[in-house]
């Protein structure tokens, strides 16, 4: 079993399987530490923790050995011992800042089992967080106790200017996250505890978009911040966006959770928002929005603080329920590039992938080079989504944004690279596997679909639905492929099976190539759905 250490940290290790598996392995493997089992698991991604510092170990899964070294620790800090109580009664704030204010370079602070209830904790550079066993974090919901972090403000030379947060891709005013992180670099989120947003006790989902002395907190904040990790933790309960690195670099997120409810609003999981070379793998997200949303502002950053989301990997992660597993946008004014999604799970969430974008997010909106593949989707209605005319924000709905005649291209005007997708199963599709609507002045550059199979639920059971939130969008089902305004659309060894299909819905495109396309069981006499579909099967 070939396999390589993929994070390791001062006291738990992170463990990455070479295979082609999507999650989960064939069949189960053994995991020893030296020479202890330890268990086995299904898991393409293996965390294991309980690990001493500056300690050599060696490591067997299913008979292959491999040694690593553990990083070393100046100092270990129990917050206990600075007056934490761990009753979930106490506010343990003062004390848990404490430990992280005393804490030295490359020392951990460490948090045992217990309920610490706090306000935002705000971290610093070179250091570990231990979150131990049994150990939560329990934010507190008084939202008149958490401090309230500018949006941006001017610095002493008059000219320049500096975000310390951040609401839906624009600097406004907001609520301090629970953990915080402004300007700092190398800190360590480890451990199997729970930072628990708290919000299902509080008010932060009542009135979502309704700003009550500042916008709602993420539940973990960094902000020009590098080589930030997470591993082995649960975060769970976000009153807005669960964990949001904002213009940070090298970061990593493996075998983390987060959990929350699926009607808590705009509860996101894991946002990065123009933020660069991002990893994030082995994690299990299940939440009432996005599972992922990859964005890079608005117009306002993307014109004054440009900066691209880039260099982007999501491996060998589940993601469940919510809006979409996958997406990118629709804060994306200043562009997004180099994705790369593989040996993922998607099940029941509305959209699997779902990449979004408007007039107005301007000419530094690029998305190019978005690559899916060996991605299994369960109980997705609608697999992939490309809308260009997403109605979000006050004048979503304008004529601006919505009219589907051509618009003179200029500097409002986004645009869509090339996107493929690619050896992936779909399973439980109802209104369409490809559903794209590009701007008729700026088509999307390229979209391929190669090696893909899948299947339509049974005709009895669809429900007419509207894959892309936008206007003059009538609700489909049973369509293979929609796709308006696209440049180049390739589609290659792909299989589409199910019962009294529709036709494909092609309008707008200058360059097709269908190879291999197989559709069982189409309709024969046409529908209200009507295309000018070529180059397919019909079996």
């Amino acid at each position: 079993m070939d396999y390589r250490i993929s994070g390791i940290y001062n006291r738990c290790v992170t463990i990455e399987l070479n295979n082609e598996d999507s999650f989960h392995t064939k069949a189960p493997v053994s995991v020893s530490i030296n020479g202890e089992k330890i268990y086995d698991t299904d898991r393409n991604v293996i965390y294991l923790d309980g690990l001493t510092p500056d300690t050599t170990y060696e490591v067997e899964i299913n008979g292959k050995k491999q040694t690593f070294k553990t990083k070393s620790e100046t100092v270990l800090l129990d917050v206990c011992d600075f007056g934490a109580a761990g009753d979930g009664v106490h506010d343990d704030t003062a004390a848990v800042q404490a430990a992280i204010s005393a804490c030295p370079a490359g020392g951990t602070v460490y948090i045992p089992a217990g309920k610490y209830r706090c306000t935002p904790i705000f971290l610093k550079s070179r250091i570990t967080v231990y979150i131990d066993t049994g150990a939560e974090i329990l934010g507190e919901t008084d939202r008149e106790k958490y401090p309230k972090l500018p949006g941006m403000v001017t610095c002493q030379d008059e000219v320049h200017e500096i975000s310390f947060a951040s609401w839906e891709g624009n600097p406004l005013t907001s609520y301090a996250s629970l953990f915080t992180a402004i300007d700092a670099k190398e800190i360590d989120i480890i451990g199997r505890g729970t930072i628990n947003g708290n919000a299902n006790n509080g008010d932060w989902w009542k009135y979502p978009k309704v700003k009550r002395g500042a916008w709602r907190p993420n539940t973990f904040f960094a902000v020009r911040c590098s080589h930030i990790r997470m591993a082995g933790v649960t975060v769970m309960n976000s009153p807005a966006w669960t964990i949001h690195p904002y213009y940070s670099d090298r970061l990593e997120f493996c075998c983390i959770s987060i959990k929350n409810p699926a009607d808590s609003p705009n509860t996101d999981g894991i946002d990065p928002e123009s933020c660069s070379n991002v990893l994030i793998s082995g994690t299990v997200i299940d939440v009432g929005d996005d599972c992922i949303a990859i964005k890079s502002g608005k117009y306002y950053m993307a014109k004054y603080h440009h900066k691209p989301s880039s260099e982007i990997v999501v491996r060998n992660c589940l993601f469940k329920n919510g809006h979409g597993a996958v997406t990118i946008g629709s804060e994306i004014a200043g562009g997004v590039n180099h994705v790369k999604v593989t040996q993922c799970v998607f099940e029941g969430t509305d959209r699997g992938v779902r990449i979004k974008t408007r007039r107005g997010r301007g000419k530094e909106s690029v998305l190019d080079d978005l690559k899916f593949d060996h991605i299994v989707m369960n109980d997705i209605p609608m697999p992939v989504t490309v809308n260009m005319f997403y109605f979000c924000d006050p004048d979503g709905h304008s004529k601006y944004v919505q009219d589907k005649k051509s618009h003179e291209v200029d500097d409002m005007t986004p645009s869509i690279g090339k996107i493929s997708i690619s050896d992936t199963v779909c399973h439980g599709v109802d209104a369409s596997l490809l559903c794209v609507e590009g701007l008729p002045e700026m088509p999307v550059e390229a979209i391929e679909l190669k090696g893909i199979s899948a299947d339509f639920i049974h005709c009895g059971k669809r429900v007419d639905m509207t894959p892309v939130m936008m206007d003059q969008f009538e609700p489909i089902s049973g369509i293979p492929i929609f796709a308006e305004n696209v440049k180049q659309l390739t589609v290659d060894d792909v299989s589409v099976t199910g019962e009294d299909l529709n036709e494909d819905v092609l309008a707008g495109i200058a360059d097709s190539s269908f190879k291999d396309y197989t559709v069982r069981n189409r309709r024969k006499n046409g529908t209200k759905n009507s295309s000018i579909s070529q180059g397919c099967k019909e079996l």
